[in-house]
């Protein structure tokens, strides 16, 4: 069964720090890119990262620059997010998809940065 679990999420204080988590399984998790997006509440769903199937290239969307950093573990078959300087917008559901042949969208972790 092909299947994308996101972990990792919670409630942090703004200048705090999370890692998240996506464990893959049914499909050859290393053929594929892979990205994080996020969803804020009354917003459309957008990229934050992007990376290759062995990790050897990545890309940020502007907001998260210099702040995150996505990661990957073919041996376990597991995507990371490291976040560090969380702001509150910020905030949002994230969800791990494979860039292209895009699975049905996970139930993701909730992220949320306040005070």
């Amino acid at each position: 069964q092909v299947q994308l679990v996101e972990s990792g999420g919670g409630l942090v204080q703004p200048g705090g720090s999370l890692r998240l988590s996506c464990a893959a399984s049914g499909f050859t998790f290393s053929s594929y890119y892979m990205t994080w997006y996020r969803q804020a509440p009354g917003k459309e769903r957008e990229l934050v990262a992007r990376i290759s199937g062995y990790g050897t290239s990545t890309n940020y969307a502007d907001f998260v620059k210099g702040r995150f950093t996505i990661s990957r573990d073919n041996a376990k078959n597991t995507l990371y997010l490291q976040m560090n300087s969380l702001k509150p917008e910020d905030t949002a559901v994230y969800y791990c998809n494979r860039l292209n042949s895009v699975l049905p969208w996970g139930q993701g972790t909730q992220v949320t940065v306040s005070s």
